[in-house]
């Protein structure tokens, strides 16, 4: 009798101990599992692959971007980093054929305006900037919209080029009797957008030698 209950007790020992074994076996494989997934997340992270893939698009189809697509594009430049949360910027929308000419004409280095469904005029708005040594802080700002709405477009299927307007002071003084700019409002870049015609492959502009770690050289 004494060695049977032995025997049941070993019997239920023995299973205890392969269910335990089951598990940690089972644990292992998925974290190796979910240690994989995140690698391959990070690989191919789409907002990281979207900024890699990033080009300055100049030739652009007939094809017009709509307005829902603007207002995203609009959204994703608000969206910027602010110092102080002032937000000093603004947009001005150019859709109308005979402007895009105009910006082309006037403005040499967006002369791919010209034949672009869409232009995105983005501005300094000194009246929402910072005061005093703070004040400059509003390029910072227009910068990182800026950028924003090139990522944002490029998510979108579209193309996008920054041409720049601040801070040549020709430039600014024509786009602003372009647009009727009040004083306050200051034309920092031109967007031109559409949809692009045919393919423009990112640079690779990794370069280590520009960095460093810790102090500057090291």
């Amino acid at each position: 009798m004494a060695s049977k209950i032995i025997i049941v007790i070993l019997a239920i020992a023995l299973v205890f101990t392969c269910a335990k074994l089951y598990v940690a076996n089972n644990t292992n494989m998925t974290n190796n599992t979910e240690t994989k997934s995140d690698s391959t997340t990070i690989e191919s992270d789409p907002v990281y692959e979207c900024i890699l893939s990033r080009a300055s698009v100049r030739a652009y189809q007939t094809k017009d971007v709509d307005d829902e697509s603007i207002e995203k594009l609009l959204r994703a430049g608000m969206a910027a980093p602010s110092a102080i949360d002032k937000r000093p910027w603004h947009f001005i929308v150019v859709k109308d054929k005979e402007m895009l000419k105009q910006i082309a004409k006037k403005t040499p280095n967006a002369r791919m305006a010209a034949n672009a469904p869409l232009a995105i005029v983005v501005c300094g708005d000194m009246s929402k900037a910072a005061e005093g040594n703070n004040k400059d802080f509003w390029i910072q700002d227009v910068s990182a919209a800026t950028e924003n709405i090139l990522l944002a477009a490029h998510s979108m299927g579209l193309g996008a080029v920054w041409t720049g307007t601040w801070p040549s002071a020709e430039r600014v003084a024509t786009v602003s009797q372009m647009f009727d700019c009040p004083e306050h409002i200051i034309p920092f870049a031109t967007i031109v957008i559409g949809y692009p015609e045919g393919q423009t492959p990112a640079k690779d502009k990794w370069d280590e030698m520009n960095v460093s770690y810790e102090i500057y050289g090291e």
